[in-house]
Order: structure tokens, then sequence, then C-alpha cells
């Protein structure tokens, strides 16, 4: 593929999909130690002592941030060049 030819779609699909495989990460390693975990619950795993000390979770927490930080960050500049 051309890189010229990578619109913003592209660009914003592939990050919805690094996100999604991200959170599903979050939820298989979460029921590692609590088997009842919800996709809700990964997101705020302040309410389990369990993962707000596990530093694996909170490693691959931080990834997860970091794809949103990416994505909002080329939302905004995609919406300030248009």
């Amino acid at each position: 593929m051309k890189t010229d030819k990578i619109g913003w779609e592209s660009i914003e699909k592939v990050l919805d999909e690094l996100v999604e495989s991200q959170r599903k990460q979050l939820l298989i390693l979460g029921r590692r130690t609590i088997p009842r975990l919800t996709a809700d619950d990964v997101l705020q795993p302040n309410d389990y002592p369990e993962l707000e000390f596990d530093p694996q979770f909170r490693y691959e927490e931080g990834m997860l941030a970091g794809i949103q930080t990416v994505q909002t960050a080329l939302k905004f500049l995609r919406r300030s060049i248009q």
C-alpha cells in the first residue's frame, strides 16, 4: 500500500482496532485474577486492590491510555486542518 493513499479514516480505523484489542487484553489479564470481572470493571481498576497493585495490569492499562491519547490527538489534528 502506498502511503499517499492512506486517509484519515484508515488511521482512525487502525486506532479503533488497537483500542479494542487492548481493552480485550486488559479484560483477559484482569480475569486471571478476578474471574467475574466485566469490561466496565476494567475501566475502574481502583475498585479492585488486586488490579490496582498488579504491575502487569497497570502497564497494560497505561498502554491503553497511550493509544487513546494518540487517538484523541489525531482526531483533534484532523478537525483542526480540515
